[in-house]
């Protein structure tokens, strides 16, 4: 009998005023054909996080993540692991800038590494 993953509820939101933050991030493992961009989708949206997600020729996949710096943090903890079909090695994390030009989160198309 299979078992249902159930995520943790998002932390709560910041008090107003808090600053936002941006990080880009690339996954690095068996991410690609394992729905890890549509996974990174749904956890972002159900956390606030706005952004997008690209496969990367390379094999990786890498991502733009804009929230409150909880919501951010959480976000990239829960990437370390992925979906069920996914295998991640390491996630890699650095400071980015965002215009703040996207809404929501994407799924963007493959780009050369």
């Amino acid at each position: 009998m299979a078992t249902t993953q159930i995520p943790e509820p998002p932390p709560p939101e910041l008090p107003p005023g808090i600053p936002k933050i941006a990080m880009r991030i690339l996954v690095f493992g068996f991410v690609q054909g394992v729905s890890y961009r549509r996974w990174l989708q749904g956890e972002a949206l159900s956390r606030g996080v706005n952004g997008w997600t690209r496969n990367r020729s390379d094999g990786t996949v890498e991502g733009l993540l804009h929230g409150d710096p909880r919501q951010v943090e959480d976000l990239i903890r829960a990437c370390r692991h992925g979906p069920l079909m996914a295998r991640v090695d390491r996630v890699q994390a650095e400071p980015a800038e965002y215009d703040g030009l996207i809404e929501d989160f994407r799924i963007e198309a493959t780009i050369e590494a």
